[in-house]
């Protein structure tokens, strides 16, 4: 037969057809039970892989029962508190055979001692285990907020799971370096490029330090390194950006490490396409901008994904109900067994276009590089706040763009106009309703394990865990021992925190501005002069993020949107308590307090605000909140004195600052008038 260029062919000479991608969606909610029961439904509709979303307490290190944790139970993932929670999330589903990708980083550890030790009482050889824990820690520090030690302490986790995977575990990725939440934190391609690569040096950098394994074992190791990526809406950059990574890593891995064995420098990853762009307005339209961006990465069969989980249409309004996650899911079975873009070689291999996009990549993504390197390494420019600042600069540029109109975004500053959506016109109006009376069983679940369990055992066990991270001793070993003792995920955290301490990583706004020089910017500015002329100084706003909830992307845009009209602005970055966000607002005079809650906790966290208000003796301080706000909760929280709600269709920063500057009645100018009528 005459090999022709357009066909593949196996090894035997027989023409054949790739084999498609790991299909996954990301998941979990309410409590261990429900979630099994939506993994087993996804598997048996196609799903090929299980990615476990967890809740936000889980993720930072608290027990439910802490007090931080009550707002967040079971709002963003499953909660897992001991292992018996992992024998139920897993009842049925094959640990032996599964592809488990868990999104999970500050306790990262601690979820695969409680995999590890399910397999055992399971009966299962812990060394057939496949997946993924994300353990990327330095984008947590950057974009995504649950961190819990100091960088450097963080590291030497991740080294030690390293350690310990290749021998014990040797098919389980102990870190997936993860460029995904950089993008939806603002980063261009290039930085996305350049701060992905530049913290799987930094890994690479430590494990080589520690000297831990051979020269063949650390070329095995760099083999186990995975990615997660982001695909964007402009799917050929995207597109051109994979065939970047692919050529970046290959040349890294083999000139910085020296790795001789090709199957080694390949770059591996899964991708969820972005939810940045999802957009509340004309829902309806983030199907056709999740199937666009799906093609980014996998239309080149030379860089295309491993594993690919998809976002639902209705995510930048609610968490996805099963049916919306299987729309997802068939949008990828029919890319994948409809269409025949599995049966040809790369599709843009030799294309001078790509060559081109992809060598321009490269050049700017290496001279990132190369000044990280200057500053340090990627650990040093988290620590400096170089790499935070330069997202929420990068983010700033795109929003200050949209609000120009320079950036279309269909639906919501083009073609505003529209129908409305019938996806939106059921009797639970397309969105997850969250039932707290099924999340309550994760609190009777904690309290039979705690009843249940040898205190003499967890007591011996987290002294050996504290003991082990005193010496520097592989910190594995001790927290499997934990997970068999049924200590709980904040009394593992809490060892640990007694020992490294905690930490809070720069917040990036200092210094930043939008650049609006707009007629409506320029109105807003003269109301917020006028409100200082009358009141003998400027507005002052505390910006607030209470609770868990670490995607701090607009609460960071709100700081400096408010700065650059000329507020006063007090932010302290991430995780604050209710309390501590009160005391602050009290202490700084605040003329607005506003709070940002993108968990789905809005309601409680309002209610404690306005209690802790009530608690503190303040008679007047008006309190603004934005979010992931479904519109049936709006009344709500007007009802519990939230005098203003934003929501993702509030784009328009200008027309924030407005609506605040109403909260506290800032005069209309005449000439501020004028320029907003213009």
């Amino acid at each position: 037969m005459t090999r022709q260029a357009h066909t593949l062919f196996d090894k035997d000479g027989n023409p054949r057809r790739d084999q498609p991608w790991i299909f996954r969606t990301y998941a979990g909610h309410t409590n261990v039970r429900e979630s099994n029961a939506l993994y087993r439904a996804n598997l048996s509709r196609g799903q090929t892989g299980l990615s476990i979303a967890f809740d936000l307490p889980t993720q930072c290190g608290y027990s439910s029962d802490h007090p931080i944790a009550g707002p967040e139970i079971g709002k963003v993932g499953v909660p897992i508190n001991s292992i018996d929670d992992f024998h139920v999330l897993f009842h049925g589903i094959p640990s032996a055979q599964i592809n488990t990708s868990m999104t999970i980083n500050a306790t990262a550890m601690w979820l695969l001692a409680l995999y590890v030790a399910l397999a055992e009482e399971r009966g299962v050889d812990p060394k057939v285990l496949q997946g993924t824990t994300q353990n990327d820690i330095i984008k947590e520090y950057l974009a995504r907020g649950t961190y819990i030690f100091p960088p450097r302490h963080s590291m030497r986790l991740i080294v030690d799971m390293y350690d310990y995977c290749l021998h014990r575990i040797p098919r389980w990725n102990a870190s997936n370096i993860c460029s995904y939440h950089l993008q939806e934190a603002g980063a261009t391609p290039t930085q996305e490029l350049a701060f992905a690569l530049a913290n799987a040096m930094a890994v690479l950098d430590a494990i080589r330090e520690r000297g831990c394994f051979t020269a063949e074992e650390f070329e095995q190791s760099v083999g186990r390194i995975s990615f997660f990526v982001n695909a964007g809406i402009r799917f050929v950059e995207e597109m051109c950006k994979m065939r970047a990574f692919v050529e970046m890593w290959d040349e890294i891995t083999r000139d910085r490490y020296g790795v001789k064995n090709p199957k080694y420098r390949l770059f591996r990853y899964g991708v969820q396409v972005n939810s940045l762009g999802l957009t509340e307005e004309q829902p309806e339209n983030n199907a056709w901008r999740i199937l666009l961006e799906a093609l980014g990465v996998t239309l080149s069969r030379d860089a295309r994904c491993r594993a690919l989980q998809l976002p639902t249409w209705n995510e930048a309004l609610s968490l996805p109900r099963p049916w919306d996650q299987q729309w997802s899911l068939r949008l990828q079975q029919i890319l994948a067994y409809e269409t025949d873009l599995l049966e040809y070689p790369d599709l843009f291999a030799g294309s001078p276009v790509v060559a081109a996009k992809v060598a321009a990549l490269k050049e700017a993504a290496y001279a990132e590089i190369a000044h990280i390197g200057q500053a340090g390494g990627a650990l040093a420019a988290v620590e400096s706040g170089y790499m935070k600042a330069a997202l929420v600069r990068s983010q700033a540029e795109r929003l200050a763009r949209i609000n120009k109109g320079e950036i279309a975004v269909v639906g919501r500053n083009r073609w505003t106009e529209g129908l409305a959506s019938p996806l939106v016109s059921g009797d639970d109006g397309g969105l997850f309703k969250f039932d707290p009376v099924s999340a309550a069983e994760t609190l009777d679940m904690l309290r039979a394990t705690q009843t249940r369990r040898s205190q003499a055992d967890v007591e011996r066990t987290l002294r050996a865990l504290r003991e082990a991270a005193l010496a520097g001793t592989n910190l594995m070993p001790a927290s499997i021992a934990c997970a068999r003792a049924r200590v709980t995920t904040g009394e593992w955290a809490d060892a640990l925190r007694a020992v490294f301490g905690e930490y809070r990583a720069a917040t990036g706004v200092e210094g930043q501005r939008l650049g609006l020089d707009t007629p409506r910017a320029e109105a807003v500015r003269a109301r917020v002069a006028a409100w200082g002329a009358r009141h003998g100084g400027r507005p002052r706003m505390v910006v607030g993020k209470p609770g868990l909830d670490g995607h701090s992307n607009g609460s960071e845009m709100i700081a400096v949107a408010a700065r650059d009209a000329g507020f006063e602005v007090i932010y302290g970055g991430i995780r604050w308590t209710v309390p501590e966000i009160v005391a602050s607002a009290i202490q700084e005079d605040a003329t607005v307090l506003g709070l940002s809650v993108l968990s789905g906790a809005h309601l409680e966290i309002a209610r404690a605000v306005t209690e802790e208000l009530v608690r503190q003796g303040v008679g007047e301080m008006p309190v603004v909140l934005g979010g992931i706000i479904p519109e049936r909760d709006v009344e709500a929280l007007r009802s519990l004195g939230v005098k203003a709600v934003f929501t993702p269709k509030d784009f328009d920063v200008v027309d924030v600052m407005d609506r605040i500057l109403d909260v506290i009645g800032a005069p209309r100018t005449e000439a501020g008038a004028r320029a907003a009528s213009a």
